[in-house]
């Protein structure tokens, strides 16, 4: 299919909308929206088939909001997505569209978060619901998601949900949608199991199939680097000066680190700005007018604020923090190679994040080459580059002759020589961005010491190691930095359930855990699927984002005798394994049989997984204890 030579202005949308597209720099719909949208304005059911990233949550967003009753409180359409991620994003989006409708409501619901707290959203109206299956059904249950009202069903990555096994689920939710309502499902594949639910439930679907190849891709260079040896800020300041750009856009996941980026490369002399949601409409504006004006040369943005940012000189995105999924990256890097240039887009991916890497590669039938970061010495090569290019303009300047008679009363007065007053000012001129550099790179240096680190653990692994008066394996397992601690009000027992309900590890699966303040330290086995590797990059644990990756860390000795008293007389942060008189006050080791350390009773400890299907995060874990504390609330 070719691109569409339509224009939104030309579909039947109402003024709110198309304002609101013209206001993200959308004037286009993509195939697949050109395709599906007439279809579904008429209210006709259809099956579409296209791949993540070629606009298909606008394709059937737009005409939801196209028909809504904003006098209606109760919802009139229910959007299924087989993640919370993704549910959480493609209701971001809607509201982005739909931004200039008064009194419009998203609200997305999925397992994890407080159901009560949902609850009281719908009691109080939304038009749109956002859900995972899993949690849409729950609410069904209870009788506090009413249907009745619904006109529209969409299932959104269809084919995923099924994987997922939410079937069961998404037939019941199917069963409920009252007779009249239109039905939309979205799928990259079309497994039989699908093929049947259709059939069941989509009456004369219109089928749409634009499952080809996104033509985003083809327009931009495609690089990664592996994160080791130096920091990612460290590893941006190398690319930004040994790339070539005019200008570029930094991707990270959250506001705060947009901010702390754009001031960090700002004290080093880049010329840089954040961007996210937070920003006055006006000042988000007033940047972006900026980059175009060449004012500034970076923008470092989260991935809502850069959807639909159209700026022809950005020549380079830079991924900072991987995105979540496939069709976030797609978005970013398609902030490049505008206007018939060719773009350039560099990947900073660490070693747990390789498979999504790989995702990326597959979904995009498109291949990525690794690249070595620059060393130190070519970034001082580059910048003395730079500073000739800047001082070869400066060549014919006509007040070249003013200075020269005051680099001769430099000369006198200082008795130097014209060579040596030159370096003096050379020296100054580089402030705090050396010209040259002195001793061995501090990557290369530490990129040794990891290769030491890694070969000493292997050799200690063969070995085994004892602690507490334990002997096990360690080369069976990594150790994983979760970014959430006891500041966040984390505690053990929300990273077991997360873990056991979330990704389905079972208890033998989970290893040492260690609470830090800012940070907690977990074992896991270094053999899980693909799948639940997977899961480990999206999950969230009190509704924060935890950045899970793998680390040299390995103190998970039990807390002391005297209380766990330190020397401050403040509690250590201590494991979760099982304390000899069966408290959890300190740590918690799984056994390697899937056995349960330490604690009086035969009982005591004894933990219970209730697993949904697909990991709708409804499932309890359930932690019976002998000293009656009651049990655990919702992992």
């Amino acid at each position: 299919m070719t691109d569409s030579v339509i224009q939104f202005s030309d579909l039947a949308l109402n003024d709110s909308i198309l304002s609101a597209l013209d206001g993200m720099g959308f004037v286009s719909p993509t195939p697949i929206q050109a395709a599906a949208i007439p279809h579904l304005l008429a209210g006709k059911d259809a099956l579409g088939k296209a791949q993540t990233g070629t606009g298909k949550t606008a394709a059937f967003s737009l005409p939801l909001l196209n028909k809504l009753d904003l006098a209606q409180r109760k919802p009139q359409a229910i959007v299924l997505a087989p993640t919370r991620e993704l549910a959480i994003q493609v209701a971001a989006e809607i509201k982005n569209l739909g931004k200039n409708i008064s009194g419009l409501k998203v609200l997305e619901i999925y397992g994890g978060a407080s159901i009560v707290d949902q609850m009281r959203a719908l009691k109080n109206g939304a038009q749109i619901v956002v859900g995972t299956p899993g949690r849409v059904q729950d609410l069904i249950n209870r009788d506090r998601l009413h249907l009745d009202e619904v006109h529209t069903f969409v299932l959104d990555e269809a084919d995923e949900m099924l994987n997922m096994g939410f079937v069961d689920d998404v037939t019941e939710i199917m069963e409920h949608a009252p007779e009249s309502a239109q039905r939309v499902l979205f799928s990259a594949t079309m497994p039989p199991m699908l093929k049947s639910i259709v059939e069941r439930f989509l009456r004369d679907p219109e089928t749409v199939d634009v499952a080809g190849k996104n033509h985003t891709v083809d327009k931009v260079e495609q690089q990664f680097w592996v994160v080791k040896g130096v920091e990612k800020d460290e590893a941006m300041s190398r690319l930004l000066e040994t790339e070539e750009t005019d200008a570029s856009i930094v991707f990270v996941r959250t506001r705060q680190d947009t901010e702390r980026l754009a001031d960090w490369l700002s004290a080093r002399g880049f010329k840089a700005a954040a961007l996210h949601g937070d920003i006055p409409q006006s000042l988000r504006e007033r940047t972006v007018d900026h980059i175009k004006q060449g004012v500034i040369d970076i923008l470092v943005a989260t991935d809502v604020v850069a959807r639909g940012l159209d700026v022809p000189r950005i020549t380079h995105v830079f991924n900072y923090d991987i995105p979540f999924d496939v069709e976030s990256y797609i978005h970013r890097i398609g902030r490049t190679g505008r206007a018939g240039r060719k773009g350039k887009a560099i990947l900073l991916v660490r070693t747990n994040q390789l498979r999504m890497l790989r995702t990326i590669e597959r979904v995009t039938k498109s291949s990525m080459e690794e690249i070595q970061l620059p060393h130190r010495d070519k970034v001082a090569e580059s910048r003395l580059a730079k500073l000739g290019a800047e001082l070869e303009t400066e060549k014919e300047h006509k007040a070249l002759e003013k200075f020269s008679e005051l680099v001769e009363k430099l000369q006198e007065s200082l008795e130097l020589d014209a060579a040596t007053l030159a370096a003096i000012l050379l020296k100054r001129q580089q402030g705090k961005r050396p010209l040259f550099y002195v001793g061995e790179d501090p990557m290369i240096e530490a990129i040794e010491r990891d290769k030491q680190r890694r070969k000493e653990r292997r050799d200690g692994g063969r070995d085994g190691r004892r602690e507490g008066g334990r002997s096990f394996n360690n080369q069976d397992w990594d150790t994983y930095q979760l970014q959430v601690g006891r500041e966040q009000g984390v505690q053990v027992k929300d990273i077991v359930g997360a873990l056991a309900n979330e990704l389905g590890l079972t208890k033998g699966s989970i290893g040492a855990i260690k609470l830090a303040q800012g940070e907690t330290y977990v074992q896991l086995p270094k053999a899980m699927s693909s799948e639940t590797a997977g899961k480990l990059r999206k999950l969230r644990i009190r509704q924060k984002q935890v950045d899970a990756v793998v680390c040299d860390f390995n103190d998970f000795r039990e807390p002391r005798r005297d209380g766990g008293r330190g020397r401050d007389g403040g509690r250590r942060d201590g494991g979760y394994r099982g304390n000899r008189d069966g408290n959890r006050e300190g740590g918690y080791r799984g056994n390697r049989e899937g056995n349960r350390e330490g604690g009086r009773g035969g009982r005591d400890g004894e933990r219970r997984f209730d697993r949904n299907r697909g990991g709708d995060h409804r499932g309890n874990y359930r932690g019976e204890r002998g000293h009656g504390r009651g049990n655990r609330s919702e992992g």
